[in-house]
């Protein structure tokens, strides 16, 4: 599984994309309605950072920064590792694991977001490992 292309992960998944100069409440309100934990930011069309939970959460709640005032652009990672559409899901696993995040923003040869792979994807891997696990030992269960 993890060597299939990440396309094929993505599945034509909406995922949230905002403006750079969009308000931080705005932004965290479409997360919240599209139940994503993170949003995509651009300027003109080019991915410019990604803005996370955690992101809101230290860079913005903690700092009683007002969210209703501060642009997104102000308080978002700022060029984040990216991944295209065609590299395998594992290297986007892998990108996750030795970086230390949980999202990979999926972009085109021009630089605009198709996609984010998220750690939540990795779970739809462990959880179909589990399935196979389960019906193997009910197979072998039934010829003991």
């Amino acid at each position: 599984m993890p060597s299939r292309p990440i396309h094929h992960v993505l599945n034509d998944r909406k995922f949230v994309c905002v403006p750079f100069d969009m308000p931080v409440r705005e932004v965290t309100r479409l997360m919240l309605q599209h139940n994503e934990s993170a949003a995509l930011v651009t300027e003109h069309g080019i991915l410019t950072g990604i803005f996370t939970e955690r992101d809101a959460t230290f860079r913005v709640l903690a700092t009683g920064i007002d969210a209703d005032l501060t642009p997104v652009g102000a308080v978002l990672t700022h060029n984040p590792q990216v991944i295209t559409e065609d590299r395998p899901f594992g290297h986007a696993l892998h990108m996750m694991f030795e970086g230390g995040f949980r999202h990979v923003p999926v972009v085109n040869a021009s630089g605009r977001p198709t996609g984010v792979v998220t750690a939540r994807d990795a779970l739809g891997l462990e959880a179909e490992a589990f399935g196979a696990e389960l019906i193997r030992r009910e197979e072998i269960t039934v010829i003991l």
